[in-house]
């Protein structure tokens, strides 16, 4: 586990565990977005700058806290100028993301159907979200794009996952309305 510079990373993660062991999903959600959106947007957060730099050709990714016995993971990822991903899944995985620094743009998809191994989405929305901003994502509505839009600055994001994303599925283009589905394997930088 990795020490943040004010201390705060044990009250942190109180407040993970406490929110992992109610009873039901939307639950956890909510309770993880309010908790992180009070403390990183009241600045009761820092995290430390090692684990908040770029990469160079594609964002970072670095595992913050893992608690196998609740079975949540947090993962800081640091965003260079113009970094995105592409449009992918959760793994059926529920994750809380908030902003840390900077600006994220996320858009929302929707998947509509499955035709012959292609998949079509409906967009449904983006917005571009500052510090202290949080979301949620519940399967089956975990599609969506993250993106740094800030043209000379990183953003850093913190994501709790609902247990250990070591893999997704990110979706191609192949047409106006079709996206095929290729597999990736997810690891971190530390």
């Amino acid at each position: 586990m990795i020490e943040s510079n004010r201390g705060n990373l044990q009250t942190l993660i109180r407040s993970l565990d406490d929110a992992v062991r109610l009873a039901d999903i939307p639950s956890i959600t909510r309770k993880i977005k309010q908790d992180l959106e009070t403390m990183i947007g009241g600045g009761q957060l820092e995290l430390p700058d090692a684990i908040c730099r770029p990469g160079i050709s594609c964002y970072s990714r670095r595992l913050l806290h893992s608690n196998p016995e609740l079975g949540y993971t947090v993962v800081v990822m640091a965003w260079g100028p113009g970094q995105k991903t592409q449009l992918h899944d959760h793994s059926g995985i529920w994750c809380v993301e908030c902003v840390v620094e900077g600006n994220i743009d996320v858009c929302q998809y929707e998947l509509q159907e499955v035709n012959n191994g292609r998949y079509r989405f409906d967009r449904r929305g983006e917005v571009r979200t500052g510090v202290g901003d949080a979301g949620c994502l519940i399967p089956p509505f975990e599609y969506h794009t993250l993106g740094n839009p800030l043209p000379d600055t990183r953003s850093v994001t913190l994501h709790v996952y609902g247990g250990e994303m070591d893999c997704c599925c990110l979706y191609v283009p192949q047409d106006s309305d079709w996206w095929v589905q290729q597999h990736r394997r997810l690891n971190y930088e530390n």
